[in-house]
């Protein structure tokens, strides 16, 4: 239903304190304050507290309005919705509310507008920051037995794929942040041959570690079934029919167990993850890294995504000391990521390659030798870029031990 809501919190109000008091002379009031605006009051109930303030409710034709005020903190709460389903009563709500606020001379208001009949997908980058998606319509949402998968239409990205309310990814961005996950690593071995990949059941990841020609077999191990089949019938712009290449052979398992009793070695282990909080922590480890470097070949390289330095800076430090305690070269790396809403870091680790030795020209040839097509982020310019850190970067990733 398409509807507008105006919520207010106003504070240290300048009117005469009876305002805030007196419920009898502010029904009429609001009544008179409601049909000014073109609103219809089809009907209003007010409370008065005992030596406090009130709680009001006007019903509407077009929906409601509800205020409650508290004297003892000069202030009160706001709250105004309109139906735009038959006509747009955007402009009459707005006009009753700044009508209200005028009435009681706050010097403080904290004012939210929230738009009903779209998805506003609002995602916490931490206790205190987040971004919001807004999203056409809703085209799916699945219960597995692992977690909640969602998926959105939006004008800006296209199909959006989320799990458990946070972004996955997307039909039009989603090479920003695969293609960074994993070609600085690929590029720089020189024919890897075997991939893992542990998680990253929407099939990016193996898609574009497939474009490498020396590689034989990617592994994809994915904990849940439902990913992949959802995937699979929706997000052919993500994947490009990666499903159905005889190189990719496909487990569903956890990770865990998989990295522990496999026998086999990799070339590039590419941790595909949520982030590490809830189940995905485990994976996160210093044991878990400890195995994944176990089942590296000698010249085999880790890849995986280690965090916000802006959101989450404590996190950058805290895996990237787990991996200096692992691997002889950890290289952190970075690039704004426009659906996680923020700069994220990566980083490559390997106990023989150095992805910051190669220059420009020689990672432009390789991309050329391994006739590398659809690339549209990664070349020998970006190579370098993303390992390029600023200060405040470098001090979250320095290493303790040296």
């Amino acid at each position: 239903m398409n509807g507008l809501h105006l919520i207010g919190d106003l504070g240290n109000c300048r009117c005469d304190p009876q305002r805030l008091i007196d419920s009898v002379s502010f029904k009429d009031k609001c009544i008179n304050m409601v049909q000014a605006s073109g609103l219809t009051v089809m009907d209003a109930s007010f409370k008065q507290f005992d030596d406090s303030g009130f709680t009001g409710t006007v019903v509407l034709a077009e929906s409601h309005l509800a205020i409650h005020t508290w004297p003892e903190n000069n202030g009160l709460t706001l709250d105004v919705y309109v139906c735009n389903y038959s006509a747009d009563n955007s402009t009459k709500a707005h006009h009753l509310f700044n009508t209200i606020i005028e009435y009681f001379e706050p010097k403080e208001v904290a004012r939210h507008t929230i738009e009903r009949g779209e998805h506003l997908l609002v995602e916490p980058l931490n206790d205190t920051i987040g971004f919001y998606i807004k999203a056409n319509r809703q085209i799916g949402e699945w219960q597995t037995p692992f977690q909640k998968l969602a998926i959105y239409d939006t004008p800006q990205y296209g199909k959006i794929f989320r799990l458990d309310d946070y972004n996955m990814t997307s039909e039009r961005e989603e090479f920003i942040y695969h293609e960074n996950l994993i070609h600085p690593a690929l590029t720089v071995h020189d024919a890897p041959r075997n991939v893992l990949i542990i998680g990253g059941g929407d099939g990016g990841s193996s898609e574009e570690a497939l474009k490498h020609p020396s590689v034989e077999r990617v592994t994809l191990v994915e904990i849940d079934a439902d990913v992949i089949k959802i995937a699979k019938e929706h997000f052919q712009a993500v994947h490009n029919g990666v499903f159905d290449n005889p190189k990719l052979r496909i487990i569903i398992d956890d990770g865990i167990k998989f990295i522990r009793e496999t026998r086999e070695k990799f070339d590039l282990i590419a941790l595909d993850l949520n982030d590490p909080i809830g189940p995905a922590a485990a994976l996160y480890t210093t044991e878990f890294f400890q195995h994944c470097h176990q089942a590296l070949s000698v010249e085999g390289l880790l890849t995986l995504h280690i965090g916000s330095p802006t959101a989450h800076p404590e996190r950058v430090t805290e895996l990237t000391q787990r991996l200096n305690g692992i691997f002889s070269i950890v290289r952190p790396y970075t690039m704004y990521i426009p659906l996680y809403g923020a700069q994220w870091a990566l980083a490559v680790c390997s106990d023989r390659h150095d992805p910051k030795a190669f220059t420009t020209e020689e990672i432009e040839q390789r991309i050329k030798t391994r006739n590398i097509q659809q690339l549209q982020f990664y070349n020998g310019e970006t190579h370098l870029g993303v390992f390029a850190l600023p200060n405040f970067v470098r001090n979250l990733v320095a290493d303790k031990n040296k």
